[in-house]
Parts: C-alpha cells; sequence; structure tokens
C-alpha cells in the first residue's frame, strides 16, 4: 500500500517531529523497523507505541479478533490511537462511517459548514495540542474542499490525517457521481496517502497514518476508505503490525558535526542563532532557551517560531525577513555564523538569496536532510531533532568551550539596532483606528499566555510585530501556504485543544468573508472564541503593493466605500449566535475588549474600524536584498551599509 516513490520519498523527503521516543519504546513489536534504524527522545508517544500500550502489559496471549464493519474499525483505530475529537461533515460516501461515529461514546465529532473548515480546525487542533488533528469528508467535492487546509499542513509540517469516503470499488474510475481521485490530487501536498483496497487493512493503515503524520518532520496524511469497504466486515485485531520499510527519522545528532558545530562557533565573532518552526514541532523551547543563555548569542525567531524564544528576552532581535525587525535582518546580515536550527530560508527570510548574509558561514541542523543545503550551501550540516541537537550542542560547547566566547562588539552592535529602530508605526492621520494600535493593545490586555490565530496578510504581519509572544503554541497562522480564510476554523480547532485558553483571531475582512461561518460552528458546539476583525475595506497587503509598486493603480481590491458597512459583520456575528460590537474610537478599544473577555458562554466578534492606508513597516522589497531593508517608507538604515562596513567598525 506505500504508493510509488515511497522510500526514496520517505528517506529524502524530512519530517520534524514533536512526537519522537525513546529508542526503548521502539523495541515494542508493533513497527517493524529496526532499533537502530529509528532513534527519538520525547515526552509524546508515538502512534505505534499508543497501539501496542493499548494491550494490557500482563496479557500475552495473541489478542482475540472481533468481528466488525469496515466503518466501525475505523472508529476503534482512532479511539485506540488515542483520538478524541475530529472535525467533519456526513456525505453519502462517508455515512457508514458516521453510523459508527454515532455510536462511539469516546470520539467527539464536530460538525462544521464547511470541509475546508474541518482542515484548518484540525490544523488548529494539532498546532496547539502536538497531536494529530483528523479531519473528515466526504468523496468528490468533499473531499476536493480538504486540498486547501492539506496543502496548509505540508507548507507548515503540521501532523493531520483526513479521512476521506470514496466511490465503491465496482465504479471506481468510471466518472461515477461524486468521484475524485483525492490520492493522486493531493499526492504533492502530502507526507503520504493511502487507499484501502481491503478491509482488513483499516487498522494497520490508520495506525500506519497516524505514525507517519506525527514522527520525523510532521505533516498530512490523507487515507481514502471507499464506501463499500466500509460496509465490509473484518476480523479487527489490535495492535496492527506497521510496515513501513526505508522509514527511518533519525532524530539523535551524530557527534562529529556537533563537533565541527562547536569549533565554529568557537571561532565565530558574530554568531546569530537563526530559529524555525521547527524548534516548536520538536517542544525544543526550553533547550533554545538554555543554549542561548549559556552561550550569549543573539537570536532571530521567524514567523512560524515565534513563541519559541521569549520576545523580551535581551538576546532576542525579533523576527527576520520582509517584515522582519532592522536587528533580526541586520544582524543575519551582518553575521559571519548563522546556527540554523529547524529553520529552512524560506524566500521570505532571505530575500535575494545571493546577497543574503553574505559573510556567514553556515550550520544548518534539521530532522529533513532535505532541506539543508537545499537553498544555501552549508558548512556543517546537522540532521536531528531540534531539541537533541540544541541539548547535543550545548554540552559539546560546555566541553570545547568552558571559557565561553568573546562576542561583546557584536552583540553591543545588535543592542544598538534595537535602540535605534524599536517598534512602532507611522499614524495616518484620517481620523480612523490604527490597527497597530489595537493589536498592541490587545497583546497588552490579553497577554502571552493567550492562543493568537492570525489570517494572511497586513494584519497577519502587525499581529506577528505588535503582539509579544513569550510560550510557544501560542502564535497559529498560515505562514508556507499564506491560507486567507485560516484563522476562523484554525481558532476553533484551537479552541477544541485548550479550552482553558483565551483564543483571540486577529482577522481582516478579507479573510473573514471566505469562513466565517464556522462562527456558527463554535456557537453550536460551544466554542467562545473571540475575534478582533481588523476592517479596513480593503484587500490591504495587495492594496499596499499596489501603493508602493503600482503607481496606486487599485484594481479591484477595494472591499467596500470607506463610509458603508458591507457587509454589516455586525449583524452577521449576532446572526451566528455571537455577540458583536463595533469599535471606531480609539478610546472603546480597551473597553470592548475587556468586555469580551467577560462574555464565555459565546463567540465575540469585534469589528474594528481602521484607515485604509496604514501599511505594514518595516520591509523588503519582493527580490531585494535585506540589506535594502526599510524601516519606514524611504528610509534604509542598511542602503550604504554591508558586513566589510560592520567589520572595520569592529577593528577601529
Amino acid at each position: 500500500m506505500l504508493k510509488r516513490g515511497f522510500l526514496h520519498r520517505i528517506s529524502t523527503k524530512s519530517y520534524l517531529t514533536h512526537d519522537v521516543e525513546s529508542a526503548e519504546t521502539f523495541k515494542n513489536p508493533v513497527i517493524l523497523l529496526k532499533e537502530s534504524e529509528v532513534v527519538a527522545a520525547s515526552s509524546h508517544p508515538t502512534p505505534a507505541t499508543v497501539a501496542h500500550r493499548s494491550q494490557k502489559p500482563q496479557d500475552t496471549t495473541k489478542p482475540q479478533a472481533e468481528r466488525i464493519s469496515g466503518a466501525e474499525a475505523i472508529v476503534r483505530s482512532l479511539e485506540n490511537l488515542g483520538t478524541d475529537l475530529v472535525f467533519g461533515l456526513p456525505g453519502g460516501a462517508v455515512l457508514p462511517l458516521y453510523e459508527a461515529l454515532y455510536s462511539s461514546t469516546k470520539l467527539r465529532h464536530i460538525l462544521v459548514r464547511h470541509e475546508q473548515g474541518a482542515g484548518h480546525a484540525a490544523t488548529g487542533y494539532a498546532q496547539v495540542s502536538g497531536k494529530v488533528g483528523v479531519c473528515i469528508a466526504t468523496s468528490g467535492p468533499g473531499a476536493t474542499n480538504l486540498v486547501t487546509p492539506i496543502a496548509d499542513a505540508y507548507l507548515d509540517s503540521v501532523p493531520l490525517v483526513a479521512i476521506t469516503g470514496q466511490v465503491p470499488r465496482p465504479i471506481l474510475g468510471t466518472d461515477a457521481f461524486q468521484e475524485a481521485d483525492i490520492r493522486g490530487i493531493t499526492m504533492p501536498v502530502t507526507k503520504h496517502n493511502f487507499i484501502i483496497t481491503d478491509a482488513a487493512q483499516i487498522p494497520q493503515v490508520i495506525a500506519e497514518a497516524f505514525h507517519l503524520a506525527a514522527t520525523g518532520r510532521p505533516g498530512p496524511v490523507l487515507v481514502d476508505i471507499p464506501k463499500d469497504i466500509q460496509n465490509t466486515e473484518l476480523d479487527f485485531v489490535w495492535p496492527p503490525q506497521l510496515e513501513l520499510p526505508g522509514y527511518r527519522p533519525v532524530t539523535t545528532p551524530h557527534s562529529r558535526p556537533i563537533e565541527q558545530a562547536i569549533k565554529l562557533i568557537g571561532e565565530a565573532k558574530r554568531p546569530v542563532l537563526y530559529i524555525g518552526g521547527g524548534v516548536i514541532k520538536a517542544n525544543a523551547a526550553p533547550q533554545l532557551l538554555e543554549f542561548a543563555n549559556h552561550t550569549g548569542i543573539p537570536v532571530v525567531t521567524t514567523l512560524m517560531a515565534l513563541g519559541s524564544f521569549p520576545d523580551d528576552h535581551p538576546l532576542h532581535l525579533g523576527m527576520p525577513g520582509m517584515h522582519g525587525t532592522v536587528a533580526a535582518v541586520g544582524g543575519m546580515q551582518g553575521s559571519d555564523l548563522l546556527i540554523t536550527i529547524g529553520a529552512r530560508f524560506d524566500d521570505r527570510v532571505t530575500g535575494q538569496t545571493e546577497t543574503f548574509a553574505p559573510d556567514a558561514q553556515v550550520i544548518h541542523a534539521d530532522i529533513d536532510p532535505a532541506e539543508i543545503g537545499k537553498i544555501r550551501p552549508v558548512d556543517v550540516p546537522i540532521v536531528g531533532d531540534a531539541a537533541e541537537v540544541l541539548a547535543a550542542l550545548l554540552a559539546e560547547f560546555k566541553r570545547q568551550l568552558p571559557d565561553g566566547i568573546d562576542i561583546g562588539d557584536w552583540s553591543r552592535h545588535v543592542q544598538g539596532l534595537k535602540e535605534k529602530f524599536p517598534r512602532g508605526y507611522v499614524r495616518t492621520h484620517d481620523g480612523l483606528l490604527e490597527p497597530q494600535h489595537v493589536i498592541e493593545t490587545l497583546s497588552r490586555i490579553a497577554g502571552p499566555e493567550a492562543v493568537y490565530v492570525a489570517g494572511v496578510g497586513q494584519h497577519q504581519m502587525w499581529a506577528a510585530q505588535f503582539i509579544d509572544f513569550k510560550n510557544p503554541r501560542t502564535w497559529l497562522n498560515s505562514g508556507g501556504s499564506g491560507t486567507m480564510g485560516y484563522a476562523i476554523p484554525a481558532a476553533l480547532g484551537a479552541k477544541a485543544a485548550a479550552p482553558e485558553k483565551e483564543i483571540w483571531v486577529v482577522d481582516g475582512d478579507g479573510c473573514f468573508q471566505m469562513t466565517n461561518q464556522e462562527l456558527t460552528t463554535a456557537a453550536v458546539e460551544g466554542f467562545p472564541i473571540k475575534v478582533a476583525l481588523i476592517n479596513n475595506g480593503n484587500l490591504g497587503m495587495v492594496r499596499q503593493w499596489q501603493t508602493l509598486f503600482y503607481d496606486e493603480h487599485y484594481s479591484h481590491t477595494k472591499l467596500r466605500e470607506q463610509h458603508e458597512y458591507m457587509p454589516d459583520f455586525v449583524k452577521l456575528a449576532e446572526a451566528q449566535g455571537c455577540v458583536a460590537f463595533r469599535v471606531t474610537k480609539d478610546e472603546e478599544i480597551e473597553p470592548t475588549i475587556r468586555k469580551a473577555q467577560e462574555i464565555t458562554d459565546r463567540p465575540v466578534v469585534i469589528d474594528f474600524i481602521v484607515g485604509q492606508d496604514a501599511q505594514v513597516w518595516p520591509m523588503v522589497a519582493a527580490g531585494h536584498s535585506n540589506s535594502d531593508i526599510e524601516y519606514a517608507r524611504g528610509l534604509r538604515p542598511f542602503f550604504d551599509a554591508d558586513p566589510s562596513v560592520i567589520e572595520k567598525q569592529f577593528e577601529e
């Protein structure tokens, strides 16, 4: 049942894990891999281990088979793998599965209003909980509606299992009603996918799907199940054996590159820790903090890594990239060594790759060997789990460099950048709310313990800039795919994963109009999320680019006239069972946010009316060098500077 190219793909396309295991765990007989081929360590058991532990330790007899239907086997497998909640929408090809769900006392099903919402909700659930998110859809258009969230999860390395119904096997390939080759459609955007052709395969395939989704570099796995398979009876035996030849995610780094990395760190004068989302996936924030504190090396955290290192830590330079801080961008441009952990040199970080960090050697640690050297040549490659890599680096640093490293001049330089170019914004003076002020106020009131979920566009960047993060898994956004409509359903999933947490959506009016129907789901299912709607009446980021690069030709980006409320989001939210407010004055911002916090029995939407001319700064124009960063429009801190100038300053 392994798809063509599986062995090559699994061994070269990496999988960074939050769900790694100790070598001892992999001695269990459920998964057919050699101990020496899988090395891992973490606080979460893998699905294979969950399957194994479901048997009583004292029971050494062969498990007894139980005669059940394929649909019941799906539900039983999900239950045995520790799944407590799934998101879905029924249809003809999954009616047997929904009949089995009706009888389950362990699985809660959340009925979404659109299959895309199911996928994003499962993603939000996974990102906050660290567990595998599960979504269900019927065949044909139901399954194809999952393609966007599956692709989103693929680019952001989110552990997701999508279960789709399929037309019965006898009519497969006949262009039957609601038939779509969802396996073929999703092959480029899944870590792996299956179609089950024998009901007896169900326990094994579901367990394998969970194992693949959660281990190595996490990612989405699709399981397509024809309707007749769901109706067929089988002898259900648990736990199943997992047969995954070629899938050997290595998480413990080799000692030699660790030694080489510390040697480079000892020689560097201007090192920077370049931290990506893999650190959050690996639950490696404590190891990162310990390593940074011990070495004194400055830290930048990418959009997907926000919260992995405290924003208010003295060593934190901020977010790098197109809309990053001047300190983070300047620090990387002037660096002579990038210590890259769980990041992938995305184009939004590097800008023009030929001029990115031109004087820097590169240490690149990632659990995905395919990412290492893909964009930027690497001096020391390290394959391994981020938590284990950071722990090994710290131990070797203490051994090789007991007196530490002397980077005082460099530290003073980057700290100077932080002081000269602090967080701020230009007021528009149009009489409307400043979106940055709204988000900054929200951050101050809700605090770092809240979970923030952003859509895509200007509001996403302002949230990344003006919310103060201190904890991992408190920032959710669509980083790689940039999916408009992500936020509302993802927040629903986040609330399902952490009901004790305050969940705030920061969304734009363009994104909001794509998936706001899931507010009804949140209201009906009891997920009181809160929405800060940044309403400027435009597709804001596109309009900003039209302002800067297209001679202010605002081609089809206006969503409403500035003096109209079209649609009326307050009425729309109220119609979906929410409490809603509209805020138009500065003095109303804080009281309304606090009022929203007091409402805990239903969702709340606050429609903040902001100006259309507010822009996101700093900015590096697409395709330009990061040295061309503009702190504000027309102000380029590094326009005449390069690493040689920085080095000369040190010499002087």
